[in-house]
């Protein structure tokens, strides 16, 4: 089977990220979200952004509009009845994943391979909920899809050979750069990365550096293009509390306990950008502090 029709399942950040780059590179994309209205403005989203592109001279405004041709919102999932892949984008909740895939194999072809865009959940684990685990796989774009040249590919236990050609390919005709990871919690980037972030909140917590102080010293003395907290403002701090509690529980190592005061800030609904308020403030459309 050639993969030409992308189902994505989630139009929030991720979602409609991953429909950019689809879109762009050929493939017919249907896009769903069990609530419409997300739908709608992954549209506008993705046409603000296919128009920045333009604005850089990085597409043509050609392209633009065979993009845009090329994405079919709908609210109902049977639509995805002919899709040769599905990609999961929802949120980082195992039970919310396994409901989903639960609901495509009941709609899609019998060849159709199935993926999840999880950060950090078992490939093996979610693949065993469906009716096809030799065809599923783990597909993990980086944030902003459109920005981002990687793509992790996790084979859980029963993955096929031959569905790992075809996503590999798949992601080659994207223009991404694939990079393998073994199916342990959080994979690669994130096994990295979150233990770094969650270390940044530590030293915010035990009063090591206010919350500029800290990213400015990551940024300058480290020359990271962002300081921790504001990436992790950036990433959804829901995103990354659940990314450090699959650590957590799935290596059993202290190291990886969430810090309180992510907590703190998830239980507040202060979920950084997506929210107007994490680590900083948003909402007068200058960055403050909040700590």
């Amino acid at each position: 089977m050639t993969i030409e029709r992308i189902g994505i399942v989630g139009a929030g950040q991720m979602g409609n990220g991953i429909a950019h780059v689809c879109a762009l590179a050929g493939f017919d994309v249907r896009l769903f979200d069990a609530d419409p209205k997300k739908t709608a403005a992954a549209l506008g989203i993705i046409e603000a952004n296919l128009g920045r592109q333009v604005a850089r001279g990085t597409i043509s405004p050609g392209d633009e509009i065979a993009a845009l041709a090329h994405i079919k919102p709908t609210d109902t999932l049977a639509d995805l009845a002919d899709i040769d892949l599905a990609i999961e984008a929802a949120i980082e909740n195992e039970a919310v994943k396994r409901d989903i895939f639960s609901s495509l194999c009941e709609i899609v072809k019998p060849e159709a391979i199935l993926a999840s865009n999880t950060s950090s959940i078992s490939i093996t684990r979610l693949a065993a909920s469906t009716d096809r685990p030799e065809q599923f796989m783990g597909l993990h774009f980086m944030k902003p899809a459109p920005m981002m040249e990687l793509v992790e590919l996790i084979r859980g236990i029963a993955t096929g050979e031959e569905t790992y050609k075809e996503v590999l390919t798949f992601v080659q005709r994207l223009g991404k750069q694939p990079t393998n990871a073994e199916d342990f919690p959080a994979f690669i980037v994130n096994r990295i990365l979150m233990p770094m972030l969650n270390e940044a909140v530590y030293t915010l917590y035990e009063g090591v550096g206010t919350v500029e102080n800290i990213d400015k010293s990551m940024k300058l003395g480290a020359h990271h293009p962002m300081g921790p907290l504001e990436l992790a403002d950036f990433i959804g701090l829901d995103t990354c509390l659940s990314i450090m509690q699959v650590l957590y529980e799935g290596l059993a190592d202290t190291k990886y306990r969430p810090c309180p005061l992510l907590v703190k800030y998830v239980e507040a609904g202060w979920l950084g950008r997506k929210t107007s308020r994490g680590f900083y403030d948003y909402r007068s459309g200058t960055p403050i502090p909040t700590r």
